[in-house]
């Protein structure tokens, strides 16, 4: 962000001018912009969720083998 307004001053532009450029300010249709722009926010946090979900939910790691170990090696010995 610093880096977008040290590009816009070096430009010769205002900081009223950049932040206009940078949100977007100057649409005719703010009501519908935001409103996509929510969607497409929350469409991609619920993919990220999915994503961390499905990482964290599998017992073994991809490419690793299943446990060899059996019921009967929790029988109680005397």
């Amino acid at each position: 962000m610093y880096q977008l307004f040290k590009l816009g001053r070096e430009l010769g532009l205002t900081n009223k001018d950049i932040i206009r450029v940078l949100f977007l300010d100057n649409t005719r249709n703010k009501v519908i912009f935001t409103i996509i722009l929510v969607i497409i926010f929350f469409t991609f946090g619920y993919f990220i969720i999915l994503l961390v979900e499905s990482a964290i939910s599998n017992t073994y790691p991809t490419g690793s083998r299943y446990s060899t170990v059996k019921l009967k090696d929790f029988d109680k010995k005397r």
